[in-house]
């Protein structure tokens, strides 16, 4: 699957295109479905917005597919330094995945 960094107006309209493409589950509610074999999942699609008057107000939604199943939801985060745990850790180490193979096909 090709990785994508698009960049719509707000993160609803991340939201509802993603939905278009598939992505209906919302693993913000069933994270630990991705908690359980983290390795099976994947960052397809990342977007990440800031608003206009305050660069805190951040968010970020991602595509996310499982590989094995071929499940795919949409995780929302705010800042993700506010996350704590084991899922910060796993949408982390998901990014730093996505961001290479991004890097990769640059290359």
């Amino acid at each position: 699957m090709e990785q994508t960094r698009h960049n719509y107006e707000t993160a609803d309209v991340a939201l509802a295109k993603l939905q278009e493409m598939g992505y209906t589950i919302d693993f913000n509610v069933e994270f630990d479905e991705i908690s359980q074999d983290a390795d099976d999942y994947t960052i397809d699609y990342l977007y990440r917005y800031e608003g206009e008057s305050n660069p805190d107000d951040e968010s970020t939604v991602y595509g996310i597919s499982n590989s094995q199943n071929g499940r795919k939801g949409v995780f929302v985060a705010g800042n993700l330094s506010l996350i704590e745990g084991k899922k910060r850790d796993i949408i982390l180490n998901l990014e730093i995945k996505y961001k290479n193979r991004v890097h990769d096909k640059t290359q």
